[in-house]
């Protein structure tokens, strides 16, 4: 398995990590038996793979609780990233969520802890109702105050931020604060990050965490039409509005664009002779501005489905081919990449 630095930091991080957000099971996935999980983490060890994302607010904390079962033994093989809601980031809350992530973990330092959204009112607004805390967002001065102490007393090794556009990256070196890495969603379907964000970590070296290489699904070789998605897994403004369940963005979608490349991107995976899913992990793989995509592997079949990407070597030619298929869906939404708000009401700028 690939290792590649993940920005300025020491950690070498597997090029296929885990994603963990099914752990735990929950509304959103569904149940998650935890042999499964325990099965799954094992053999991902065993092939190289080293980096673990999860959330404190996946499955209500179950997903740390359940990776940290799977990982007994093995803490010191591995790399563990989690992170805390921006509505638990004043300092006080900050520590004391730091805290009840390590006892999920069952753990006594994290590798990497994540903002897991921007300290905006705006972002916040997703994770509490609770006025006080929304009225005023704690400065970023002490976010990150608190966030290296936490890192001298050696409960965190190296701090992070996820779903951070450009402007929110600046205001944090602003206010004195530093970071390695940055998560962020990408994907043959969800391209948005290449114009400004890649080049501008990549100048910074800054690390780029994937997340949602698949898309949900839609890029596993399963869907055909938008009719098959479930309404939870069809919230992003790859889908009209009326679509998902709890839907906020308001768009009218990319549906007639998004599912004729994935038509092409399954007929070009047929004539290469390989899984859609194995192309898919490939050509982002193949970004080199990428320390790590995340893909969640529910049991050890669909790991070994995934670790297939391995085994395909995409020319440069293949990858302009996909790039060129998925363009009208990059163009028709845009170089933001939130995709669950409107973009003119983002939480990532």
């Amino acid at each position: 398995m690939e290792s590649r630095q993940l920005g300025q930091s020491d950690l070498r991080v597997s090029v296929l990590g885990m994603g963990c957000w099914q752990y735990g099971g929950g509304k959103y996935w569904g149940s998650q038996d935890q042999q499964d999980v325990n099965e799954t983490v094992a053999l991902a060890i065993e092939r190289g793979v080293n980096f673990f994302d999860t959330a404190e607010v996946y499955n209500d904390g179950d997903s740390e609780r359940s990776l940290g079962i799977a990982l007994k033994g093995k803490r010191d093989q591995v790399i563990i990233g989690t992170k805390v809601k921006p509505s638990n980031a004043c300092p006080e809350l900050l520590r004391l969520h730091c805290e009840q992530s390590l006892q999920r973990l069952q753990t006594d330092y994290i590798d990497l802890y994540m903002l897991h959204w921007p300290v905006e009112r705006h972002a916040m607004a997703h994770f509490t109702t609770d006025e006080a805390v929304l009225a005023e967002p704690p400065a970023l001065a002490e976010v990150f105050g608190m966030l290296q102490q936490l890192q001298k007393e050696g409960k965190i090794r190296q701090i992070g931020v996820s779903n951070h556009g450009i402007n929110q990256m600046e205001e944090i070196s602003q206010a004195g604060g530093s970071y390695i890495a940055n998560e962020l969603a990408y994907s043959l379907l969800s391209r948005a990050i290449e114009e400004n964000i890649l080049p501008y970590c990549k100048e910074r070296n800054i690390g780029i965490i994937g997340y949602m290489p698949l898309q949900q699904g839609l890029l596993t070789g399963k869907y055909t039409f938008a009719e098959e998605v479930k309404p939870m897994q069809a919230r992003s403004r790859h889908f009209h509005h009326s679509h998902g369940e709890g839907t906020r963005h308001g768009e009218e979608g990319a549906v007639e664009e998004v599912f004729r490349a994935i038509a092409q991107i399954r007929e070009l995976a047929n004539e290469l002779g390989v899984h859609m899913i194995s192309l898919s992990l490939a050509w982002a793989i193949a970004n080199q501005g990428l320390s790590t995509i995340l893909v969640g592997s529910r049991n050890r079949e669909q790991l070994i489905q995934n670790l297939q990407a391995f085994s395909i070597s995409l020319s440069p030619e293949t990858v302009s081919e996909l790039n060129s298929i998925t363009k009208p869906v990059l163009d028709k939404l845009g170089n933001n990449p939130d995709y669950y708000e409107h973009r003119n009401n983002s939480r990532i700028r």
